[in-house]
């Protein structure tokens, strides 16, 4: 076996093990053809996961499915995709036009396009089935809020005005060159307008088969939930200490 033959295979057995590009090879001073069409074609699903519009009334149509109340859609101030762009601040805040109901409860979920509508609308459902699985027999579930042009602390406003206890934001996250559908969850406990990343916990990076399973997710998110209630605050006071034990099994 010649050494050209044997770096290949080397390769392509640790390629198994990882999304990221290694191992790419070179024609003269630079990338394989093959390699360059494939970071390109990759660049632009990013652009595309970034800019392609959650389509509301067929993701609310799914969401209304989970069962636990009539979706409603809220929008942020940021009056188009470009204007969510450049203004991060504007996505932060609710449109004035913005109706939000009092509807208390102890969870709050907000389904949020952030980065990756297309990352919410391909997992979004799925992920809030698992999470209403784990939590619905322990404490009272709010209606979800679907919400677009939407940053994570949108979800301390609309959480605020509706009196959740506790906020799960599910969100696309920043697209990337290896994934561009992967959501995060972001809960907040006592949610306020005004609170800082300092006072939120992040379970990132979901999107099976690749990524965090719905399951796995959802039971990451419930003992944070257990904990966050019990220690009456969330943020870097709150330490998730369930992957002592073994992951299930992958989807």
């Amino acid at each position: 076996m010649t050494d050209e033959v044997a770096g290949q295979d080397f390769w392509t057995e640790l390629r198994k093990t990882t999304q990221a590009r290694i191992g790419l090879g070179r024609t003269g001073n630079s990338l394989p053809t093959r390699q360059v069409l494939e970071i390109a074609s990759a660049h632009a699903a990013a652009r595309d996961a970034v800019h392609e519009p959650l389509n509301v009334e067929l993701f609310a149509e799914t969401v209304r499915g989970v069962g636990i109340g009539e979706p409603l859609h809220i929008r942020s101030a940021a009056a188009t995709r470009e204007e969510y762009l450049r203004r991060p601040d504007l996505g932060r805040i609710p449109a004035e036009s913005s109706q939000v109901p009092h509807t208390p409860a102890d969870i709050g979920f907000v389904l949020a396009d952030g980065l990756s509508p297309v990352a919410l609308a391909k997992h979004g459902t799925a992920l809030l089935t698992e999470l209403v699985a784990q939590l619905r027999d322990r404490y009272t579930l709010a209606p979800p809020v679907i919400a677009t042009q939407a940053r994570v602390a949108l979800g301390d406003h609309i959480a605020e005005l509706a009196g959740f206890g506790t906020v799960l934001v599910i969100i696309g996250e920043r697209p990337g060159l290896s994934v561009a559908d992967s959501l995060g969850i972001y809960l907040t406990h006592a949610p306020r307008a005004g609170r800082t990343d300092a006072d939120r916990n992040c379970i990132s990076n979901i999107h099976p088969p690749e990524g965090l399973g719905y399951r796995e997710a959802a039971r990451v998110a419930a003992g944070l939930v257990t904990g966050a209630r019990e220690l009456g605050r969330s943020g870097v006071h709150l330490k998730d200490t369930s992957r002592g034990t073994a992951l299930t099994p992958p989807e």
